[in-house]
């Protein structure tokens, strides 16, 4: 096992033709565009998360001495999420030239370049540890570097977008991966990841190009595999707790980015583009001859935004899955318009919308939350009622997130096959810190509950 593992903590729709979709029929439907008149005649709704809540703006969003003071230097002195692999010693001095400097925009270039020094210090002071053999600390210093870099590239980045627009964000998310892989991938043993190029066999034009990098745990033998899907800034290498998890049950792991984050080729603008990826998945996962998976046995996790993707999966892939865990997941709610600019306010770090925005691949704000529930919103485009229903479905969060509403979670309960759930009261985004604990037990019940073919 790898070291260092700290845990992290109604809409009027026009049905339309049936249409096959993957092998199953799907009702196709349209939403019907209010006028301007009923949008300013359209009431508030009553989010479950409280009125007072819903309409609160947290004291972190004052700017970036508010955020470390009153968000993230707790979680940094106990090293957990966003800090996880970190140490507070490496992120103090930061934030004090920050505040000193009065940088408060998380996505400028002096904001990303404040980190670079300490992570140049961490990375040499691993080099030197690896040349007298010193294993064991270099590779704390390596991932304490990749976690400097992680804060670093906060809080989006996307190979759509942020090579050209944001080079400092890119030599950040370069250098993460790098540094994390001198730790897993050259001192651990066994490593919980390999880096693997997936071919995306379905690509399409606007895809950008033709693999799909993810990170693979590998048992020795034909095992049971965990697919987990990324969120909007965690990615890749800051998986390495949850690979070990999978690990140690004797379970293999593929990690990968979703639609419009870090690395992912799909087509951000495109909803469909999330199927072709995970049709190329399977098609490796089925043929791959440096791994077999048991294809009975496939599970998939997705987290935050991944966790959108999960509950799409969940019903377009039903039958290659044995069971799915969607946390913290949107799924039409999310996409409404008061949502999106109360939530600005809510628990994420930085401004919320902007990087939504560019991650589903509009080019503003505004468009955004003009066009997006329309093409992004699983209801609206009636994959929640398929013929057949969903694969095995657990979701998972908490009933005061700010993020995701806990209406998308509960609105499956109203639509295709029964649902499994379990939601946490007074907590936020997630369902931290207790959801790990539901999650785990829920996926060895499913593994456990597959009945082999005689």
């Amino acid at each position: 096992m790898a070291p260092h593992q700290v845990a992290d903590y109604d809409d009027t729709l026009i049905p339309k033709e049936p249409v096959p979709f993957h092998g199953k029929t799907f009702i196709k439907t349209e939403p019907i565009p209010p006028t301007a008149q009923q949008n300013e005649q359209k009431p508030q709704r009553n989010w479950l998360m409280g009125e007072k809540a819903f309409k609160t703006s947290m004291p972190h969003h004052q700017g970036i001495k508010a955020l470390w003071e009153t968000k993230w230097k707790f979680p940094c002195t106990k090293s957990v999420y966003p800090f996880h692999d970190g140490a507070y010693e490496d992120f103090a001095p930061v934030f004090e030239h920050l505040i000193a400097h009065d940088i408060n925009d998380g996505t400028s270039p002096e904001y990303t370049r404040a980190f670079f020094p300490v992570t140049e210090e961490l990375e040499a002071a691993g080099d030197a540890a690896v040349q007298q053999g010193q294993a064991e600390k270099a590779s704390e210093l390596y991932l304490r570097a990749a976690c400097v870099l992680r804060i670093a590239r906060f809080p989006y980045i996307s190979a759509h977008v942020s090579q050209q627009e944001d080079p400092d964000k890119w030599r950040a998310w370069e250098w993460q991966k790098k540094v994390y892989m001198k730790a897993a991938g050259q001192l651990w043993e066994p490593s919980p990841v390999v880096e693997v190029d997936i071919p995306h066999v379905y690509a399409a034009n606007n895809d950008l190009g033709l693999s799909i990098p993810a990170y693979h745990g590998k048992p020795v033998q034909e095992c049971p595999v965990v697919i987990l899907l990324t969120g909007l800034d965690g990615y890749r290498p800051d998986n390495t707790v949850r690979c070990n998890e999978f690990l140690a049950r004797g379970w293999a792991c593929v990690v990968l980015e979703i639609p419009g984050t870090a690395d992912c080729p799909a087509d951000p603008s495109d909803p469909a583009a999330s199927e072709r990826l995970w049709d190329s998945l399977f098609s490796w996962m089925r043929t791959s001859v440096l791994q077999k998976f048991d294809m009975a046995r496939v599970l998939c996790w997705g987290l935050s935004a991944g966790g959108y993707h999960a509950i799409r999966i969940a019903h377009t892939h039903a039958a290659q899955l044995a069971g799915v865990v969607a946390q913290g997941a949107g799924s039409h709610y999310f996409f409404d318009r008061e949502w999106i600019e109360y939530a600005e306010g809510h628990e994420y770090p930085f401004k919320l919308a902007p990087a939504m925005a560019r991650k589903h691949g509009f080019d503003s704000v505004e468009e955004y939350k003009e066009k997006v529930q329309g093409r992004f919103s699983l209801l609206a485009n009636g994959l929640l009622d398929p013929q057949g229903g969903s694969a095995r479905l657990l979701l998972v969060n908490g009933m005061q997130d700010g993020l995701m509403p806990i209406e998308d979670s509960m609105l499956l309960f109203e639509h295709g096959s029964p649902k499994e759930a379990r939601f946490f009261a007074a907590a936020l985004h997630m369902g931290y810190p207790l959801a790990n604990s539901a999650v785990y037990p829920w996926m060895e019940q499913v593994v456990a509950s597959v009945v082999d073919k005689a």
